[in-house]
C-alpha cells in the first residue's frame, strides 16, 4: 500500500477532544471562583448579565445536585464569551494581579516614608483631599512608641490599613467621576 500525503482539510481538524474538555473544566473552575464571591465583588465585575444572574442563583442553590447542574450551566455559559476579562478582574480580587501587588507595594513604601517624616503627611492630603491627617499622625506616634517598647506592631499594621482604605476610597471617587463624565458624555 502506497503512503500518500493527507488533505490540508484533513490535518486542520481544529483541537483535540481533549483540549476542548479542557478548556471546559477550566471555564467551570472559574465559574465556582466567582460564584465563592460576594455581592459587592460580583458588582464590580463587568460580565453579561445572563451569567451575572446565573451566579446568583447557584449562591442561592443549597441542594448538592442542583448546585453542581447550575455551576455546570454556568461553564456554558461561559463558553460563549472572553473569560480572560474575567479572569483578570478575578486575581484582582484575590491581589494575585501585579497591578494589585505594585499597589500594596506602593503602599507600604508610602507607610516607611511616613514612619520616617511626618512631614509626609502634607503630601498624601495633598494626593488623598478626604484623608484624615490626624489619625495618620495619631497612628504614626503610637507605632513609633510601640516600636521603642517592643511591643506588637499594632498600630503600625492598623497604619497600614487606613492607608490601603484611603487609596481604595480615592479609586472609587475616581471611577465614580469617570463614569458621571462617559454619562455625561452619553447625552
Amino acid at each position: 500500500m502506497k503512503y500518500s500525503a493527507p488533505d490540508e482539510a484533513e490535518e486542520n481538524l481544529g483541537p483535540s477532544k481533549s483540549a476542548l474538555k479542557r478548556e471546559m473544566i477550566a471555564l467551570q473552575k472559574l465559574g465556582v471562583e466567582l460564584v465563592k464571591l460576594s455581592r459587592d465583588q460580583l458588582k464590580k465585575i463587568d460580565m453579561p448579565e445572563r451569567l451575572r444572574d446565573a451566579i446568583l442563583d447557584a449562591q442561592r442553590f443549597t441542594q448538592h445536585e442542583a448546585h453542581r447542574r447550575q455551576l455546570q450551566y454556568i461553564g456554558k455559559i461561559m463558553r460563549d464569551i472572553d473569560a480572560a476579562p474575567l479572569q483578570a478582574a478575578l486575581d484582582e480580587i484575590n491581589g494575585i494581579s501585579t497591578a494589585a501587588t505594585l499597589r500594596l507595594q506602593q503602599l507600604e513604601r508610602l507607610r516607611t516614608q511616613l514612619m520616617e517624616d511626618e512631614s509626609v503627611c502634607s503630601d498624601i492630603a495633598r494626593d488623598y483631599p478626604g484623608a484624615d491627617i490626624q489619625l495618620l499622625r495619631q497612628l504614626r506616634r503610637n507605632a513609633i512608641k510601640e516600636a521603642q517598647q517592643n511591643k506588637p506592631p499594632r498600630a503600625y499594621r492598623e497604619l497600614f490599613r487606613v492607608l490601603r482604605e484611603m487609596q481604595k476610597n480615592a479609586e472609587n471617587k475616581e471611577d465614580a467621576d469617570f463614569q458621571a463624565e462617559s454619562f455625561e458624555s452619553d447625552d
